[in-house]
């Protein structure tokens, strides 16, 4: 396997107008790596994402996918890599079957098409018309579309908005597969709770340019000294925040009795880490 970047970014910008929708961002993906991007709407996402697939210019910046530059990317470019959009709505009145056969043929090397309905699960839906299927079947067809040619590198936008909790865990456990076969993903997404299973680093972005680039779990510790301690006294709630959890509860325990009343101890999660660096815009 190659020792070059899947995706290598460096000071990246993009304006629109007196908008600077990226401004200097920075970012490294390596092959087989799952990277959630995370961050508010307008942060610039977005345009960054279009930019890598290819399908927006930048101002100015080193940008290369696959060591390719995207701007000047070809055919045999685009075939290396799988685009899966937040809304589509395309041909409804095909079948399942007939869609994924049909972007097969834009391939040099395509999957099989049968073996790969089975493998997103719509099996049973083959013979079903698009416009029949759910929210959650429809993302797993554009899915299939989406990595149909054997893509190095899928680009996933928002893949489970609108999700239940079931058909979310059911679609993680397919994305896992896809980088367990070899690809590489790029995952846009709201939902920390995602980010936090499936990624293996979260780019945050604000303002244009990422502000962290971590694991989750290192993002998380970067907030080990904010670890709340809540517990009950003389009929009262009581709370430390404290960077020596263990300590406080020894205290209180030798004080208040083994059995601490309302005992809490509540460790950071990654929601509170990204709302940190993001400030008090919503995710």
């Amino acid at each position: 396997m190659t020792t070059t970047p899947a995706v290598h970014v460096r000071d990246l910008r993009k304006r629109y107008g007196t908008k600077q929708a990226v401004d200097g961002l920075d970012l490294t993906v390596e092959h087989g790596e799952i990277v959630a991007v995370l961050g508010p709407n307008g942060a610039g996402k977005t345009t960054t994402v279009e930019i890598l697939e290819g399908h927006r210019t930048r101002d100015s910046g080193e940008v290369s996918v696959l060591g390719t530059d995207p701007g000047r990317a070809d055919r045999t470019w685009r075939s290396r890599i799988g685009v899966v959009l937040q809304d589509a709505h395309d041909q409804a009145e095909l079948t399942v079957r007939e869609l994924v056969r049909h972007f097969a043929l834009y391939y040099p090397r395509p999957r099989d098409p049968e073996e790969l309905i089975t493998a997103v699960g719509l099996a049973d839906k083959a013979r079903t018309r698009t416009r029949h299927l759910s929210g959650g079947q429809r993302r797993r067809l554009d899915v299939a579309l989406g990595i149909v040619g054997r893509p190095e590198l899928v680009f996933l936008d928002e893949p489970t908005t609108g999700f239940d909790p079931q058909a979310r865990r059911s679609f993680w456990d397919l994305v896992r597969r896809l980088r367990d076969d070899g690809a590489t993903i790029l995952l846009t997404t709201h939902y920390l709770e995602e980010a936090d299973n499936l990624a293996d680093r979260c780019a945050v972005v604000r303002d244009g340019t990422v502000v962290a680039l971590e694991t989750p779990a290192a993002l998380r510790a970067s907030a080990a000294d904010r670890v709340q301690v809540r517990w009950t006294e003389d009929g009262a709630p009581r709370e430390v925040v404290t960077a020596t959890p263990t300590a406080v509860v020894q205290e209180l325990a030798s004080r208040l009795g083994a059995e601490v009343p309302g005992l809490q101890v509540l460790r950071p999660t990654l929601e509170d880490v990204y709302l940190s660096l993001v400030g008090a815009q919503e995710p």
